[in-house]
Order: C-alpha cells, then sequence, then structure tokens
C-alpha cells in the first residue's frame, strides 16, 4: 500500500503525474528511516532534515488533512508493520509544473510514502574503494538530501564493477566527503573523527546518533578534513546510515584498514547502538 497525498493505495493505483517536477527534474527530496517494532527511529530528526530541506527549496508540504507522522503511521499500519520492523521511505516533489525550469508560482508538491519490511541483520565488514566521482562540498545541495542522487548512483557503480560494497567520494578539494550511501568514521589513536558538513557530508541521522553516543562513552570525536592517505592509517573505520546502521570498514582501495576487521570502537558503539533500538 502506498500513501499519496492523503490517499493510501494499492501499488498499482498510486499514480504520479507525467508532469511531475521529481520525476523529469529530480526536483525534490527524500528521507530514508528505520522502523523498530513499529517505532520510528528518531523520527523528528527525519523530519527536522526533510522540513528544512523543503523551506531552504521552496516545497511546502501538501495539504493531507493530516501531519505527516500520522501519514507515516498508516502507511506502515497499511502494510501490515505497525508492531514490524522495517525500512521507511517518504518522497517530497514540488509536484507538476509547466515545462522549463523556473518553479511554478503555486506549488502542488506530491507527497509519496512507501513501507517495506525490513529485519534486522548483521552485515559482513565493508570493502570500498576511492571512486572518481567528486562532492562539490560548495554546492547549495551538498548537505540536502534530494532527488539529484545520480552521482551516488555512478560511484556506487564503480564499486559494484571492482567488487566492492561501497565507493567513497572526495570533494573537489580532495578530501573525503562521505561514501555512495552512508557517512564515514575512523578512528586514531582512541579518537573518532568523522568528515565535516563543509567537506560535502550529509547531515546522517546516524551519524548524529554515533556521535552522541561516543560522548556518552567518553570516547573524543572531532569533525575534521580527512584525506585517503590518513584513512589508511586509521587504526579503525566504519560506515553509517539508517538501515545499516553500523557498518565496518576494513578495506579501501584494497588496502586493510584495522587488520581487516571490525575494531574494538566500532563494536562498542554498535552494541551501544543496537541498545538503543531495541
Amino acid at each position: 500500500m502506498i500513501y499519496i497525498n492523503g490517499e493510501l493505495l494499492p501499488d498499482d493505483q498510486a499514480c504520479i503525474s507525467p508532469a511531475d517536477r521529481g520525476l523529469l527534474l529530480g526536483d525534490g527530496l527524500f528521507e530514508t528511516m528505520r522502523v523498530y517494532g513499529g517505532d520510528i527511529f528518531r523520527l523528528d530528526a527525519h523530519l527536522e532534515r526533510l522540513l528544512a530541506g523543503a523551506d531552504f527549496l521552496g516545497i511546502p508540504l501538501p495539504d493531507m488533512g493530516e501531519g505527516l507522522p500520522q501519514a507515516l503511521a498508516r502507511t506502515l499500519e497499511g502494510n501490515g508493520l505497525a508492531r514490524g520492523d522495517a525500512s521507511l521511505r517518504v518522497t517530497l516533489t514540488r509536484g507538476s509544473g509547466p515545462r522549463g525550469l523556473a518553479p511554478p508560482p503555486q506549488s502542488r508538491p506530491t507527497l509519496l510514502v512507501t513501507a517495506s519490511p525490513l529485519a534486522r541483520a548483521a552485515y559482513p565488514p565493508a570493502t570500498a574503494i576511492t571512486s572518481s566521482i567528486r562532492r562539490n562540498e560548495q554546492s547549495p545541495l551538498a548537505n540536502l538530501k534530494t532527488l539529484n542522487f545520480l552521482d551516488n548512483i555512478l560511484a556506487r557503480r564503480e564499486a559494484a564493477e571492482a567488487g566492492a560494497d561501497e565507493a567513497l567520494l572526495l570533494n573537489t578539494a580532495g578530501d573525503i566527503a562521505e561514501a555512495s550511501a552512508a557517512n564515514l568514521f575512523a578512528v586514531f589513536d582512541g579518537v573518532l573523527q568523522t568528515p565535516s558538513l563543509g567537506d560535502g557530508a550529509l547531515p546522517g541521522v546516524t551519524r548524529a546518533v554515533v556521535m552522541e553516543l561516543a560522548q556518552e562513552l567518553d570516547i573524543p570525536v572531532v569533525e575534521a578534513s580527512l584525506i585517503p592517505e590518513q584513512l589508511f592509517g586509521a587504526d579503525e573505520a566504519f560506515l553509517t546510515n539508517s538501515l545499516v546502521e553500523i557498518w565496518a570498514l576494513v578495506e579501501v582501495d584494497g588496502r586493510e584498514i584495522g587488520g581487516g576487521k571490525a575494531g574494538e570502537i566500532t563494536r562498542l558503539v554498535c552494541g551501544v547502538y543496537k541498545g538503543e533500538t531495541r
């Protein structure tokens, strides 16, 4: 069952206009959320990021007759996931408009919500490559979760062709911004380091949770630029996003990190994170 602009419809009946700017121009945003036992993890943080992006782009929320949290709950219930583990995606577009780039003066946005069952899983340690695709950290879109994801898709294709799980994107200065679908953390002498938002990193919800947990665990954490050569010398590293949660990164460009296995801090933070989601 698909939620679209206030209606919950079977997927073969849920349609958007062929003139929708999200389809034609990537004019929109999305959020992917993790659901544990029917509870949406860090819902407020996801909605805050979505609404901030919509405000920046000038996309209003459609009048659905209910709030967005209620729409999400209806979608979960309609898919038999009111008490289940699931992934939940919200897509917001500017809606239909005339031909051309200029946004219509009166937007009629499209809000689409989908839900799929997603069991808890333990992922084997990840391998990555450094992608040839560069993140433009100076773009006003660098820190927004927009529908313009082709750079990430191309980077992930490079990873797949190289037999790796992920791809690291460098910014125009040659610093690591993030992975194609995850934020990056590395550990140096007990200090947890992650690229700053100014380096082009997405303000990931799981990234923020990990930084909070690190402080609670008395693990020093810093946001600082990181070049690939530094990463190769890290004691350990891991990736984060809402669906994979915390994913040990043990190899980049064929070179081992942390002896090729999940490190102590990675395992510690992962264990505490899993406790937060129970």
